[in-house]
């Protein structure tokens, strides 16, 4: 029993690993985009700081359980690709994005990281560590997923699944799915609990997506009916002007030749 139960945590861990290095490497078209216009655009350098602070203080936490090696390896390779995003977009950024970046990068990465390290190094010990670090994963991943509620609202409010990319919020989900089993297994809910509003706010992600699709086909229909009826009105309203120029003409020669 004890060993179907190992072999159950491990292959949840694998498949958590392979579906988040799939999310990590997501954000490569955005990456690809901003390499061939030399320029980060309107484009913001928050969810690769954020994605970075998440995955180091998830490795903290794990090397404090000693119990986790799957979030270990998962989070080493989050650690690296979100480095890369990080110095990608720096090197594209204008100035001013490049110093709010950095700014960023010193108040969470540093200052924030490097509290929460020296405060549970010197103020607790032992489990009290391990389950304070517990907990700060647990809330910041809880405010991690609450972040989709702003696209969310802006589907409801445009009827329009445009800023929603439908693989993204799968594979969000299915990540979900995976860790918190990788939890409950481990008896874990520091990783669980995340995950169930992951799962959940995955789930109306992709209702809505199925909703308000349809809705926006029907919506580039009208609008593409409605420009192709301005642009037949145009193109009559250059052709009369010519008729009539043609029709004077016309009188004049009859004229001309009376």
């Amino acid at each position: 029993m004890a060993a179907n139960l190992a072999q159950l945590t491990l292959a949840f861990g694998l498949l958590g690993n392979i579906v988040s290095f799939m999310v990590f490497l997501s954000p490569l078209p955005t990456f690809y985009k901003i390499y061939k216009k030399k320029s980060t655009e309107g484009f913001q350098s928050v969810p690769y700081v954020v994605g970075l602070f998440s995955a180091m203080l998830w490795i903290y936490y794990a090397l404090l359980k000693t119990n986790a090696m799957l979030l270990i390896t998962i989070n080493s390779v989050g650690c690296f690709i979100q480095g890369f995003y990080i110095c990608f977009f720096l090197f594209y950024a204008p100035k001013k994005a490049k110093m709010e970046s950095i700014k960023l990068i010193v108040l969470l990465i540093v200052v924030g990281f490097g509290l929460i390290v020296a405060l549970t190094q010197f103020l607790a010990s032992g489990i009290n560590r391990a389950v304070i670090v517990g907990w700060i994963c647990l809330v910041f991943s809880l405010c991690v997923f609450v972040a989709p509620l702003g696209v969310l609202r802006q589907v409801i409010k445009t009827k329009s699944v445009e800023y929603m990319p439908i693989l993204l919020s799968v594979a969000l989900t299915l990540s979900a799915v995976m860790w918190f089993f990788y939890g409950l297994l481990l008896r874990d809910f520091n990783i669980a609990i995340p995950n169930v509003l992951g799962f959940t706010f995955g789930i109306i992600q992709m209702i809505l997506y199925f909703v308000y699709k349809n809705k926006k086909l029907v919506i580039d229909e009208k609008t593409a009916a409605f420009e192709a009826k301005i642009s037949e009105m145009e193109e009559q309203k250059i052709q009369e002007p010519k008729e009539q120029k043609g029709a004077i003409a016309v009188k004049i020669n009859k004229n001309g030749s009376t």
